[in-house]
């Protein structure tokens, strides 16, 4: 996908003044440094003494550490998927070569490659997910658990190889903080659980090719920060490894001053990512796990240095962890929203390892449960790795007192998201919160007031996910736009309007009119309101109601304004089998070896049709992972909208 400079218009009007300058020098310092770029200073009497403390690997889980094992040994055959590709190339990876399209990313000069052009590059999230080495950090693990040096070989093979094939500013893998800071912590990581292998040091502290990557990454990062309307997940990324590097390889002149600056760039960036109700403002589940990971890592170095950390980090992660207790159905899965590009923090764990578990699971370590917290019955290995460095919440003299939930909150008035529960595990999101983050709300979908309903984590009216951002333009759209989400569409316009892949020009504006999603638990009925003005001329309003005592969901679309064209989507889950007929739909599907059903009744006035696995246009599609799609079944009912009524849908579940 290349950038047509319209988009370039687009996306400098979405800039203030103060980001346009700082843009401005970047681009200067790009131009110096192709010429003299600059020179790692040299290092004597290096040491990592930010080890784990004795005891530490034996508090790992058996089952958690044969689970690592046998994918540490998946990685040594040579085995890997990233994206929904398989590969087998990974015993001797060509670190620029993109397996999907077979591309190889041209060198050079690193910001002179045009990363988001695929004819040119390949698919750029299959060249840089290996080389953020989150993979070496399993190898690492692995050879900390058994002792097995063959691991810990391999990891070192592949960094001489990963730093010989690019030198500093060369290339693909120099272009984006996000990977030079994740990959950083990679390093960090490495090196302590390699400590016990005598090459660690020849490795990485004796290396002069080694201390030369890792100074060339930090000052990068200090280079070339996320600025103004790029100032999301990214720029947490980017100041968690940054400060991480700056702790644990503590040995250059300016390692002092850049853990002071990543330090104040985390901290600052960390309340303005987060609502006070502890949710991410992207509004993209899967950040808030990847900047909630990327936090708890951060002060994990920072303990292990005796680096004072603000009081407020800690309170931001608290708050996160407590927001991602409250908002989880009852198999630990949080809300699919926004943008999910399967991004973590740090990887020290094998296949089958939850991702949502093991966050709370080191949240009750560092924080301490509360009473209404579900129940974590996973194990997983980075809990016991990250409680052995960070310092317990209560042990932090300057840590704030707060306030937690005494019971487990359902309405966060800050995000606009609501959870409406019921019995039998019914599960409902509602969506009445902002479009995204920042002026051009990256990782956003056109999205609001749109619902996601599961009964016992099962997906049954679904959001369908994410699957691509670059490359892709025509599934990109689709999979952001209002159609692709359980809400209602006018004349054929998505409620906000895009301006390029990550950017967004006009932004619909949600606010919600009633929030009680209490009353279901007490075998009454849970209510929630919420409207939008995306439509311009027209407002759509829906009203959500859950009674307990008839298993019954009830949503009532409104629009309120001229006549227009209707379009209101239904996407169900890929597990769940649909028998349309007329203006209803037999729902089944199966949970643990057990038939389930339920009957979803839709609005008479509108004309219905089952699409399933369409690509021209896309539609009737699921994504449970970046870079995977499935077909399953979209309902969409077309018609006119009058003002005199509106359009009734009710999901009755059976049993």
């Amino acid at each position: 996908m290349t950038m047509s400079a319209g988009w370039y218009l687009r996306r400098l009007s979405r800039m203030g003044p103060r980001e346009v300058v700082g843009r401005a020098g970047d681009a200067v310092r790009r131009r110096r440094w192709r010429s003299a770029p600059p020179d790692c200073p040299s290092v004597t009497g290096a040491r990592f003494t930010a080890v784990l403390p004795a005891g530490t690997i034996a508090a790992i889980p058996p089952d958690a550490a044969k689970r690592l094992i046998a994918e540490a040994d998946r990685l040594m055959d040579g085995h890997a998927e990233y994206f929904g590709v398989v590969r087998d190339d990974l015993t001797d990876p060509d670190w620029w070569c993109d397996p999907k399209t077979g591309r190889q990313a041209p060198s050079g000069y690193a910001f002179d490659v045009p990363y988001r052009n695929e004819d040119a590059v390949g698919d750029i999230k299959q060249i840089w997910e290996p080389s953020r080495h989150q993979y070496l950090t399993v190898l690492a693990a692995a050879y900390a658990i058994t002792g097995n040096e063959r691991y810990a070989e391999r990891v070192a093979e592949h960094l001489r190889s990963w730093w010989a094939a690019n030198p500093p500013l060369r290339g693909v893998h120099w272009i984006s903080g996000i990977e030079l800071g994740i990959r950083l912590l990679s390093w960090v990581w490495i090196r302590r659980l390699l400590d016990g292998w005598p090459g660690a040091a020849d490795l990485f502290e004796d290396n002069p090719v080694a201390l030369n990557q890792i100074w060339h990454h930090q000052r990068w990062l200090a280079a070339f920060p996320s600025r103004g309307s790029s100032a999301n997940n990214h720029v947490i990324a980017e100041a968690a490894g940054q400060f991480a590097g700056a702790c644990a390889f503590g040995w250059f002149p300016s390692s002092a001053r850049w853990r002071a600056g990543a330090l104040r760039s985390l901290e600052r960036h960390l309340r303005n990512n987060t609502f006070d109700s502890g949710l991410n403002r992207e509004l993209a589940t899967e950040y808030h796990g990847l900047v909630l990971e990327l936090g708890l890592a951060a002060v994990a170095e920072a303990d292990a240095a005796d680096v004072p950390v603000p009081a407020s980090i800690r309170l931001v992660l608290l708050r996160m962890t407590d927001a991602l207790a409250a908002i989880v159905d009852s198999r630990l899965r949080p809300p699919r929203q926004g943008d999910a590009d399967d991004g973590h923090g740090l990887v020290v764990d094998g296949a089958g390892t939850d991702r949502w578990a093991s966050l709370l699971a080191t949240g009750d370590a560092v924080f301490g449960r509360l009473d209404w917290w579900p129940a974590v019955t996973g194990t997983d290995v980075r809990t016991p790795l990250l409680a052995a460095l960070i310092r317990p919440y209560s042990d932090k003299g300057t840590a704030p007192a707060v306030t937690r939930p005494a019971g487990r909150p359902a309405h966060f008035a800050d995000a606009g998201l609501t959870i409406l529960r019921g019995p039998g595990e019914i599960w409902c999101r509602c969506d009445g919160g902002p479009h995204g983050f920042l002026s051009i709300a990256a990782h956003a979908h056109a999205d609001a007031l749109s619902v996601e309903v599961r009964h016992d984590g099962v997906d049954v009216l679904a959001d369908p996910g994410t699957f691509c951002y670059h490359g892709q333009p025509e599934w990109r759209q689709y999979f952001r736009s209002t159609l692709g989400h359980n809400t209602l569409r006018l004349d054929g316009s998505d409620q906000s309007v895009s301006g390029g892949p990550f950017l967004w020009t006009r932004q619909a504006r949600t606010r919600v009119l009633t929030a009680d999603p209490s009353g279901a638990f007490d075998g009454g009925t849970a209510r929630w309101c919420a409207e939008h003005d995306g439509y311009q001329r027209s407002v759509h309003r829906r009203r959500v109601e859950l009674t307990a005592a008839s298993q019954e969901l009830r949503v009532l679309d409104e629009v309120h304004g001229p006549g227009r064209a209707v379009q209101l989507a239904f996407h169900l889950g890929p597990a769940i089998a649909a028998d349309l007929a007329d203006h209803g739909a037999v729902l089944t599907w199966t949970r643990d070896g057990e038939d389930r059903s339920a009957v979803l009744d839709l609005p008479g006035q509108l004309s219905w049709r089952a699409h399933r696995g369409e690509s021209d246009p896309p539609l009737g599609w699921y994504s449970a992972g970046f870079g995977r799609k499935e077909p399953t079944t979209t309902l969409v009912g077309t018609g006119f909208a009058d003002g005199a009524e509106g359009f009734t849908t009710v999901l009755r579940f059976r049993g």
